[in-house]
């Protein structure tokens, strides 16, 4: 069985990676990446602490994620962060994903959060998600 985890990143990635309007708040394509790339330059996402818990009830193997996107903003701008932040969460709340060996039953977005890092004055903003899956018999 595919780790519910893992199918809810790759679902999110098809999501997000076919939209233009957040390609252009990322400076021309959807930048979404597991590790930050070297040298790259912001506005780009990154997969952020996900959790996937298990929330079987009544003979229905489920799981409970937690995921986090973590979007990296321009310097000096904390608005292209959120402005990143906002159009994931538009695209994900709510979204019917799908994904592979399970069922989304409900994902809706939780919070989104900016902030700025004191030592580095970087700009991120943090898209905080919620979902539960269902596997899907094989």
């Amino acid at each position: 069985m595919t780790s519910p985890l893992l199918a809810m990143r790759a679902a999110i990635l098809a999501r997000l990676g076919g939209d233009a309007a957040l390609a252009a708040l990322m400076g021309g394509v959807v930048r979404l990446y597991d590790e930050p790339p070297r040298a790259a330059l912001p506005v780009f996402a990154l997969f952020g602490d996900g959790e996937a818990r298990d929330d079987s009830v009544d003979g229905a193997r489920r799981h409970l994620h937690a995921l986090a996107l973590v979007v990296f903003g321009k310097p000096g701008s904390t608005r292209s962060a959120l402005d990143a932040a906002e159009r994931i969460a538009a695209l994900l709340d709510e979204a019917g994903l799908t994904l592979a060996g399970h069922a989304l039953v409900s994902l809706r977005v939780e919070s989104i959060a900016g902030h700025r890092d004191q030592s580095s004055g970087e700009t991120r903003a943090t898209v905080t998600l919620k979902a539960v899956t269902e596997a899907i018999a094989d």
